[in-house]
């Protein structure tokens, strides 16, 4: 039960199926702790912010992930080498929904509720 606090979101996949989800959850974090500043270019973050927001990071990223990084120690270098490993998936994941958008017909569902769940997937 202790777990289900701690963790605010789910966690990036090793995969990054959920990466660009995940970007989003994490910023809205680390805005709201005052923290989006450590994952930011020429920053002015104090050891202590770094080492809250490295924390909140690792937490919240797949074990496998936690060990290929786990020498890192600034929060901004851990961002980068997420987003330069995931970040190609924008081109993968955009045409896709490009299609399934085209594809998307109301008279294929059974409810309303099935369409609309169907298309807000599509459009996040």
């Amino acid at each position: 039960m202790a777990n289900i606090e701690n963790q605010k979101f789910i966690t990036l996949d090793i995969f990054g199926n959920n990466y660009l989800s995940w970007v989003l959850d994490v910023k809205l974090h680390l805005s709201a702790k005052k923290l989006r500043h450590t994952i930011d270019e020429d920053n002015a973050a104090s050891n202590e912010e770094r080492a809250t927001a490295l924390i909140f990071l690792r937490h919240h990223i797949d074990d496998g992930l936690k060990y290929e990084y786990l020498t890192i120690e600034n929060p901004l270098e851990l961002w980068q080498n997420l987003n330069d490993r995931f970040q190609h998936l924008k081109a993968v994941i955009l045409p896709n929904a490009l299609n399934d958008w085209s594809q998307l017909r109301f008279h294929d569902f059974k409810t309303v509720w099935e369409y609309n769940s169907t298309l807000f997937k599509i459009v996040s």
